[in-house]
C-alpha cells in the first residue's frame, strides 16, 4: 500500500502546500485504485487529464490569460513530485506536457499561436507531445533525419520521431525538423503538427520496463503539409529553442525523481517497521536503519538541488547548470533509492504485492530521460570550464 498521509516539504508557501494536497488529494482518488492495472495493461489513461486540467495541473507554468495556472516552478516541481509518488508514468505524463509541449509553445510562440493552442492544452482538452528524438540522434540531436521542406507558404515534413511521449494520443505536437545541414545548429526549426493533418500518423508503441502507462510511441510524417503559420520562431531557430526547453525540462525529471525516491522511501520505511525477524522490526537492524538513514540524507540533497533550479528558473537565470545538476544527482539517487527499496523488503520486494518492484523499475528512466546521466555530466563539465 501507498501512504497517503504524506506531508509536504518544511518551509513551503501556502500555495504549494494547496498544490501538494490537491494533487495528493487527485492521486488518492483516480490513480491510486488503477495504477497497477494501467502498468500490467500498458495503458495510457487519457481520460484523467481533462480532470488534471480542471484543477490546474496541465498548464501550471503557464500564465492565465492562457488558460493555466501562472504558477511558479516551486509550485510545479510539488505537483509532479506529489503525483509521482503513486504513479511515476502519470507524473511523467504531466511534465512532459506541461514542459515541454505547452512551455515550448509559450515559450518561442507569437501571441496568436498561443491563444490558438494553449487554453486547451492548459485545460487538459488536449494532450500535448513534443518530437526531437529519433532513431539515430538521441544524445546526436543535431545530426536528425527528420526534413521540413518549404514549398511556398507550406512547409512538407518527412521523418519518423521515436520515444515520444504521447506519440500516438497526443493531440498536438511540437515537432524539430531539420531544414538545413546535418549538424547545423541553425539548420532546424519547430513546427506545431495536429492530430489528424494528412501525412501525420502514429508508429509503433514502446512495449518498456517501467513507466508503462505513460505512452511512448513513434511519430511518422509522411509528406505531412502544414502551414508556415504553424512555425514556431525564426526559421533556423528549432535546436536553439530545444535546448532551452530542455533546462527547464530537466527540473522536470528531477521532480520526478523525487517522487519516485520518496514514494520507494515511504513503503520502505513502514515495511520495515512492521516486518518482524527474529523477534524485533527489521529497522531495530543497523543494515536496514543505515540503508534509510543514507536514503533520507540523499532525498534531502536532491530536494534542495531541484528547488534551487527552481529558485533560478523562476527568476529568470540561466538554469543550464542547475537544471543539468538536478537531474543528475536526483536520478541516480532515485535508482539508488529504489534498489535500496527492494533490497529492504527482501523476497516481498520481487513481486507486485509491494509497491517498490514498481519504483524499481519506473527508476531506471530517470536517468536516461532528457538527456543520459553521461550528458548531464557533459553540460555540467561545459560549463565549468567555459
Amino acid at each position: 500500500m501507498i501512504d497517503f498521509e504524506l506531508q509536504p516539504e518544511i518551509n513551503t508557501s501556502e500555495t504549494q502546500r494547496m498544490v501538494f494536497e490537491t494533487a495528493r488529494d487527485f492521486a488518492a482518488q483516480y490513480i491510486f485504485p488503477n495504477f497497477m492495472e494501467w502498468d500490467e495493461a500498458q495503458y495510457f489513461p487519457k481520460e484523467i487529464f481533462e480532470k488534471a486540467g480542471a484543477l490546474g495541473f496541465m498548464g501550471m507554468i503557464i500564465p492565465e490569460a492562457y488558460g493555466g495556472s501562472g504558477m511558479g516552478y516551486h509550485e510545479y516541481v510539488t505537483l509532479i513530485e506529489t503525483i509521482s509518488i503513486v504513479d511515476p508514468s502519470i507524473g511523467l505524463s504531466i511534465a512532459a506536457h506541461n514542459s515541454l509541449c505547452s512551455n515550448h509553445i509559450y515559450s518561442f510562440g507569437n501571441e496568436d499561436q498561443r491563444l490558438r493552442w494553449l487554453p486547451d492544452l492548459c485545460s487538459g482538452t488536449l494532450i500535448g507531445a513534443w518530437g526531437l528524438t529519433e532513431h539515430n540522434t538521441g544524445s546526436d540531436a543535431k545530426g536528425m533525419s527528420t526534413t521540413a521542406r518549404k514549398d511556398g507558404n507550406t512547409w512538407v515534413l518527412n521523418g519518423t520521431k521515436n520515444f515520444i511521449t504521447h506519440g500516438i494520443s497526443g493531440d498536438i505536437a511540437v515537432v524539430i525538423a531539420r531544414n538545413g545541414e546535418k549538424g547545423d545548429s541553425r539548420g532546424m526549426t519547430a513546427f506545431v503538427v495536429e492530430r489528424g493533418t494528412p501525412g501525420f500518423t502514429a508508429g509503433k508503441k514502446e512495449n518498456k520496463l517501467g513507466m508503462r502507462a505513460s505512452e511512448t510511441a513513434e511519430m511518422v510524417f509522411d509528406n505531412c503539409v502544414i502551414p508556415d503559420e504553424n512555425r514556431l520562431g525564426p526559421v533556423g531557430d528549432g535546436f536553439i529553442q530545444s535546448m532551452k526547453i530542455l533546462d527547464g525540462g530537466r527540473i522536470s525529471i528531477a521532480a520526478l525523481s523525487l517522487g519516485v525516491a520518496k514514494g520507494s522511501f515511504n513503503a520502505s520505511l513502514k515495511y520495515s517497521k512492521e516486518r518482524k525477524q527474529f523477534g524485533k522490526a527489521i529497522s531495530s537492524f543497523q543494515g536496514i536503519s543505515f540503508k534509510l538513514a543514507d536514503m533520507a540524507t540523499e532525498i534531502e540533497a536532491a530536494v534542495l538541488l531541484t528547488h534551487k533550479a527552481s529558485e533560478l528558473k523562476n527568476q529568470g537565470k540561466n538554469v543550464t547548470q542547475a537544471g543539468a545538476m538536478a537531474k543528475l544527482f536526483s536520478s541516480e539517487v532515485c535508482v539508488k533509492v529504489a534498489n535500496e527499496g527492494v533490497q529492504i523488503h527482501g523476497g516481498y520486494g520481487f513481486t507486485k504485492d509491494f509497491p517498490v518492484e514498481k519504483f524499481f523499475r519506473d527508476s531506471k528512466l530517470c536517468t536516461i530521460g532528457e538527456g543520459t546521466s553521461e550528458i548531464q555530466k557533459l553540460v555540467i563539465a561545459r560549463k565549468l570550464l567555459s
